[in-house]
């Protein structure tokens, strides 16, 4: 492990165990705030992005920094991904978090030019650490791993609907179900991209793709094997906040066949 990551898991794991594990059902209904439908926000979310700031100002404080918050709070803070910039989800997972269960974690990336370049994730109960780099592969806990399907004949696909109207519901229930078993979500990007390539869930799709969910285990599943891009094949890039859509797989092979049967709904 570099001293990159080893600098920034001791980051995560100190915010973990000072802003966030002592807020784990531990919350007042004061502390739980609904930024948007299906959206929440809690006090351990904020302060956790100060100590995140705070920290990635002192290992390089040369880029822009962009948070969830901040940008919920500021939009103009949303054109820092244009160019290099460190990006924060300080608990991810938070719809689970405000309710008092798993998972929930850390994702954090540093980019330049609209690509992550770097990417780690942080499990806040198990204290599981992903990282990559651009070219480098993909590790846990220091280890290099390579991503693996679940080996199902009916490959298994865990599908947000979370952000869907009616009608795109209906159309993955017509065209995309019958071809997978399908499992629940996480309702966590920081779980969900870790299972993509550890031999739980062999595809997924995603409708919203903001920087902070997506940038970290977007790069961390294509460095170990796995793909991650736009249906339409194109990679994903954390300087379109506005564009949707986002397919996940373990393999190459699986990744083609789920954008096949996506390009069926449009």
């Amino acid at each position: 492990m570099n001293t990159l990551d080893r600098d920034i898991r001791a980051l995560m794991r100190r915010v973990t165990e000072t802003a966030i594990l002592p807020r784990y059902r531990n919350l007042s209904s004061a502390q739980i705030i609904e930024k948007a439908q299906d959206d929440l926000v809690t006090v351990a979310d904020r302060e956790a992005e100060v100590m995140l700031t705070e920290g990635l100002a002192a290992i390089d404080a040369s880029i822009a920094i962009v948070g969830e918050e901040a940008a919920h709070a500021d939009p103009t803070v949303l054109e820092g991904l244009a160019g290099d910039c460190w990006v924060i989800d300080p608990i991810d997972g938070t719809h689970n978090f405000a309710h008092g269960r798993a998972p929930f974690g850390i994702l954090l990336a540093r980019c330049a030019d609209g690509i992550c370049q770097s990417g780690w994730i942080y499990d806040c109960l198990t204290g599981r650490f992903c990282s990559a780099h651009g070219g480098q592969g993909a590790f846990v806990d220091g280890e290099r791993i390579s991503a693996r399907t679940t080996g199902e004949t009916r490959p298994v696909a865990a599908i947000s609907t979370i952000f869907l109207d009616p009608a795109q519901r209906e159309a993955i229930r017509e065209h995309i179900a019958p071809h997978y078993r399908l499992v629940d979500v996480p309702r966590c990007a920081a779980e969900q991209y870790p299972r993509l390539a550890l031999g739980q869930n062999d595809v997924s799709l995603f409708e919203r793709t903001l920087a902070w969910d997506h940038a970290a285990g977007a790069l961390w599943l294509n460095e170990a094997g796995g793909k991650v891009a736009r249906p339409d094949g194109s990679p994903y890039r954390v300087d379109e906040p506005e564009r949707t859509g986002l397919i996940g797989a373990a393999s190459p092979p699986l990744w083609d066949e789920l954008a096949a049967l996506y390009a069926r709904m449009s």
